[in-house]
């Protein structure tokens, strides 16, 4: 029998953990396999988890998907890897052997050399680094470019005749001149394709010449044709690829229905927003004689069509996944089969792939199967045409239908919560385009019972494909979600506690539901859910399964969308025994992750660029506006806030508050003037007025309106 150690002191449970993972046997283990490994008693068990935390803040350890690995002291090694540059210039290097090197490497923007985003690059990394961010590096050498040519604004015109450009691949620090052309004549504001010439250093400029104008800034026509340029995004589709999409038709062929199951007769609809055209999924529901649900999950089959290594599905690769601006689309696939083919449109034959699920009445699974079938959806539902049929405001044949999937939708949400998984209903911001991309405004889009409906279908189609995928053995790619950072979810437990909530002493993830429930009628609620959603770790794709610690789900995988994703599409060829033998999904999983970013980096900038378009205008018409805002962050050096009409964030800097010396307290998140006694405090409602927009940059500066207590408080100091 083991004896375990008592009495168990810091210092010598860093001992045993280090003699551990350093012996030249050892294997990654996860964090509860190491406790067990070094048998220490249960009563050591909060010792042993600050020490992990300290052991691997002060990087001798590091955790990597779920398990530990040793960082070898006082040495410079060297990897190779793909950088991800963010634009305030720093950035993280994803080493190409995760075995030898698990976790990411900070880059600080002192060290990237003159690499840009998603450079082959070699880089040496300091084990004994400190960083908050990981292991830190620096970059020694670009073995590959990313990029022939880039993309970006002209914002200055020198007097040597040279140009400079905001370059978004470069970041905000990385000085780029521009030698004129005699062909080409630019301007302030305009749009332009770089070619690279000299690519410079930390010390030297990019050098660069113009090959082509694509428009000027004031022009809202060119964003999402520029910002596809800036962010190397493939919009136009080769000839072969076309060419093959078109190849198959307009109509369902009736030799595509054989060996499928014939699911006409059911009743199936589609619930999407009223601008969307590529369907791909639609809907059934019917109650049991026990009162059972019979619930359907219809999704496009697009592996049908896109098989492995056509021209289609190169291409669609390459993509990763559709991207989505405002009025517009880049999609994965062509319109043929996006728009059309595959599209679940109303009153016509689809081909498709069906997850059938019998649940009882409490929402407990009794089977389900997934079969290839065919469909013919009933009706073609907006969100908001489903949500007037609930609320009795139009009248519908499929009211019924729609009822019960909230009585199911209802159950499936509580079902979620139990196992402590946070229910995030936060509205959104739809922008209103007109054909020329000109912003004309907004509409605030609520996260109601008809949005929610539809994601918990679809969540359950995904787990449920998971599971069947893991029973049988096969490799998958998995969307993971990693546990958060301990450090994060100390601090979003502090903000809480700033809100007046009660969290509890030794709080752990398990009590952050009740902590929103306490929240649900609190003015902060909306604050509480954004900070929570900054501490966790981006989702991503993996082919080890690390669970989804957002759902709460230990089998999870993205199947419900391969119009839009390629991971969906190989989750469909891998239901069917249809992959090729050579897949490597390691590397699908990593470039879908990336294309993902990318997307999202691209998505982001052409939504603010539109809502500073919507902001300039407001300026021109009354530049002494006010616009209601809300404190989302605080920092030593000034407030972050949102606002309201349009969720945009602003920032004012302590030098643009109120004319006074204002202190940070940490604790509190709070700034409190030194003489005057105003706090700015978190959640904070207040007014600013715009002082200047740049869209070249997409920069916004602010003025704060004065409060008349704090006027007068001054006045009398």
């Amino acid at each position: 029998m083991v004896k375990r150690k008592k009495g168990l002191t810091s210092e010598r449970c860093a001992k045993l953990i280090l003699e551990c993972i350093h012996k030249s046997s050892y294997q990654p283990i996860t964090v509860e396999e190491l406790f067990a490994k070094i048998h220490l008693s249960p009563s050591s068990s909060s010792t042993f988890q600050l020490v992990i935390h300290d052991l691997i803040k002060s990087n001798q350890i590091c955790l990597r998907k779920k398990k530990l690995y040793p960082i070898k002291q006082g040495q410079e090694q060297t990897l190779t890897g793909t950088l991800r540059l963010h634009p305030k210039g720093f950035g993280f290097v994803i080493p190409d052997e995760r075995a030898k090197w698990p976790q990411d490497i900070f880059i600080p923007k002192n060290y990237t050399e003159s690499a840009i985003d998603a450079d082959l690059v070699e880089v040496a990394v300091n084990a004994n680094s400190s960083s908050e961010k990981g292991p830190e590096g620096k970059i020694l050498s670009i073995l590959k470019r990313s990029h022939t040519q880039l993309a970006g604004t002209i914002y200055a015109v020198h007097s040597t005749r040279e140009l400079a450009a905001h370059v978004p691949l470069l970041g905000n620090n990385k000085p780029i001149i521009i030698r004129s052309s005699p062909s080409i004549s630019c301007k302030i504001g305009d749009r332009v394709i770089l070619h690279v010439d000299e690519w410079g250093s930390k010390e030297k400029p990019t050098i660069c010449t113009v090959s082509q104008i694509i428009g000027n800034i004031i022009d809202p026509s060119c964003d999402v044709r520029a910002t596809t340029l800036e962010f190397n995004l493939r919009s136009d589709f080769p000839e072969n690829v076309t060419v093959e999409a078109k190849g198959f038709g307009n109509k369902v062929r009736s030799s595509d229905l054989k060996n499928r199951r014939d699911l006409t007769e059911l009743t199936c609809f589609t619930i999407d927003p009223d601008t969307a055209k590529d369907f791909d999924d639609a809907l059934s529901l019917t109650k049991g004689e026990k009162g059972h649900f019979h619930l359907g999950v219809h999704i496009a089959d697009v592996a049908h069509y896109v098989k492995p290594n056509s021209a289609l599905d190169q291409e669609a690769l390459l993509r990763a996944n559709s991207t989505y601006f405002p009025g517009t689309c880049v999609p994965m696939l062509p319109e043929e089969l996006s728009n059309q083919l595959c599209s679940l449109k109303a009153n016509v034959n689809r081909l498709t792939v069906s997850v059938l699920i019998k649940m009882d009445q409490e929402g407990k699974i009794l089977h389900f199967e997934i079969v290839r079938s065919y469909i013919k959806s009933a009706k073609r539902f907006s969100y908001f045409e489903a949500k007037e049929v609930l609320d009795g405001k139009k009248k519908n044949i499929h009211a019924p239908t729609l009822q019960l999937m909230v009585e199911l939708c209802l159950l499936l949400k509580k079902q979620r919560r139990e196992r402590g998984s946070i229910d995030f209903s936060l509205p959104e911001i739809s922008l209103v385009i007109d054909e020329n991309g000109l912003p004309l405004g907004v509409k605030k889009i609520e996260y109601d019972i008809t949005h929610q409906l539809v994601e918990e279908f679809m969540l359950k189609a995904n787990e449920l494909v998971a599971l069947e995928l893991t029973n049988r053995g096969k490799q998958l790619i998995y969307r993971v979600h990693e546990e958060p950072n301990p450090e994060n979810i100390r601090e979003f437990f502090e903000l809480a506690r700033t809100f007046g909530l009660n969290v509890p002493s030794n709080s752990t993830f398990k009590d952050i539901p009740e902590l929103f429930q306490q929240a649900q009628e609190s003015p902060f609620l909306s604050q509480l859910s954004i900070a929570f959603i900054r501490s966790m770790k981006l989702a991503q794709y993996s082919t080890e399964n690390l669970g989804h610690f957002g759902l709460c789900l230990e089998h999870y995988c993205h199947f419900t969308s391969p119009i839009r994703r390629y991971s969906d599409l190989i989750i469909q060829r891998l239901l069917f025994n249809e992959e090729p033998k050579e897949l490597d999904l390691k590397e699908i999983a990593t470039h879908c992750s990336e294309q993902e970013r990318i997307s999202f980096r691209a998505e982001s900038s052409v939504v603010t660029l539109k809502k500073l378009r919507l902001l300039e205008k407001e300026f021109l018409k009354d530049p002494l506006r006010y616009h209601a805002a809300i404190v989302t962050k605080i920092k030593p050096f000034g407030l972050y806030f949102e606002l309201t009409e349009l969720m945009l964030e602003g920032f004012l800097h302590i030098s643009e508050l109120e004319d006074d010396y204002f202190i940070f307290d940490e604790r509190y998140s709070s700034l409190k003037g030194r003489f005057t006694g105003h706090v700015h405090r978190l959640g904070e409602k207040v007014s600013v007025q715009i002082a200047r927009i740049d869209l070249i940059f997409l920069e916004s500066r602010w003025l704060l309106k004065q409060d008349q207590n704090s006027k007068k408080r001054k006045r009398n100091r």
